[in-house]
């Protein structure tokens, strides 16, 4: 049984996500997107578990709605403390078990600090110290450094993350199996890092709505005779039945290259260099982007394979691929009503974007159809994204650029 999963998920009730991000439509444009087995998402927000409780199943540590669509225990939490004479800001991905060990992960929070005022709230706790308590809590609970490069967030981070896993968890790196890639970052890139080379690379959307635009944009793929919480974490502790992963281009991520958003500027890595990180135009400091921080830490060249590298599909969201050739918002009825024929067609978009043939899909629509199948074999050029702007497909129409976002 081949499972597609997205398991960074926020709710309502996490700041600046949509006030309809509800379970129930959670499932129904994870169907429609492929997905199926989603993170819950905000697990510690009072509200929220009490939504939890009262409209899922819970059944080895899978938590199931009426029509059997299965969820996972998920919350993201973020870290704000000071290390190594730094100020550090993390966020982590945390599963949990069951619905008791998440009223236990919520007490300990509780002793830190208020869990009520966000779905993702943040404590002063080292990330040590907090791999530490969550494993005395309970040891089936999975911590993953959540987009591990983004420059304020991520663990590798060029503005308040670490140089390596070892200076961030200490005598706890033991217990860190994953790391997840954020949009900004590919497996390839990650392979590049000595330290990883025991880690799986694993990627979810870190969705702040439910529309298939974000609902599992990157996705990770595992294969079980039968789907419950400890075969998941098996495979992401072990990689026995991790398949791989679906991932967008990494230019496609809001801080691939550096750059400043409010000058309108951007460069790779290369020039950031030769500038010495310095803006060209207000002479401030340039947020530096994930492919500069990876060429810092790296152990070896792009190209470079992990011993236990698992595939990947990259592939850019089958809304932006219409809006873009139609030159039209991604939520105009007219791009909608595109897409909604390849659903009727094809089922999903994961199969539309990966499996469906080319000459059915001709049937539908021959330009967009084009589309797909260079988007499928990685033809879809992408303008980086810098500073916290999406990256720009370059597809031909009329041989120029479209926005995506």
């Amino acid at each position: 049984m081949k499972i597609y999963a997205d398991m960074h998920v926020h709710s309502k009730y996490s700041q600046a996500t949509s006030l309809n991000l509800t379970l129930e439509n959670l499932e129904k444009y994870a169907k429609i997107k492929g997905i199926t087995l989603l993170g819950t998402g905000d697990f510690t927000h009072p509200k929220w578990i009490q939504e939890i409780k009262e409209n899922l199943t819970e059944e080895n540590g899978i938590l199931f709605t009426k029509n059997k669509f299965p969820f996972v225990l998920q919350t993201e939490i973020s870290l704000m403390y000071s290390k190594n004479g730094k100020g550090r800001r993390i966020h982590h991905l945390v599963l949990a078990p069951s619905l008791d060990v998440v009223e236990q992960i919520t007490q300990y929070l509780l002793k830190h600090g208020r869990v009520d005022y966000d779905g993702r709230p943040i404590f002063k706790i080292d990330s040590e110290q907090f791999v530490s308590d969550l494993k005395n809590i309970s040891s089936d609970i999975e911590i993953i450094p959540a987009h591990a490069w983004t420059p304020w967030f991520g663990i590798f981070g060029s503005n308040s993350g670490f140089d390596s896993l070892k200076e961030c968890f200490g005598n706890e790196t033991k217990n860190i199996h994953a790391i997840e890639t954020g949009m900004s970052s590919s497996p390839d890139m990650n392979w590049r890092i000595k330290e990883l080379d025991d880690k799986q690379i694993i990627s979810f959307s870190d969705l702040h709505s439910f529309w298939p635009w974000r609902l599992g944009r990157e996705a990770t793929i595992f294969d079980f005779k039968e789907l419950n919480y400890k075969n998941l974490i098996k495979a992401i502790r072990t990689g026995e039945n991790f398949i791989g992963t679906i991932e967008t281009d990494p230019n496609y991520g809001k801080y691939h290259y550096d750059g400043h958003r409010l000058c309108n500027f951007s460069c790779s890595p290369k020039e950031s260099k030769k500038l010495n990180g310095i803006c060209p135009i207000c002479k401030k400091p340039l947020t530096i982007g994930v492919e500069y921080r990876v060429e810092q830490l790296a152990s070896f060249p792009l190209g470079r394979k992990s011993p236990i590298a698992k595939p990947f599909f990259k592939v850019l969201p089958l809304h932006e691929l219409i809006s873009s050739y139609k030159q039209l918002a991604i939520s105009t009825k007219t791009v909608q009503d595109i897409y909604n024929k390849f659903i009727e067609r094809f089922g999903n978009e994961i199969n539309i974007l990966l499996n469906a043939e080319e000459k059915e899909l001709m049937k539908i629509d021959e330009k967009i159809s084009n589309l797909i199948m260079q988007n499928r074999v990685g033809k879809i050029k992408v303008k980086p994204g810098y500073d916290g702007i999406y990256g720009e497909a370059v597809i031909d129409v009329e041989e120029k650029q479209k926005r995506l976002f």
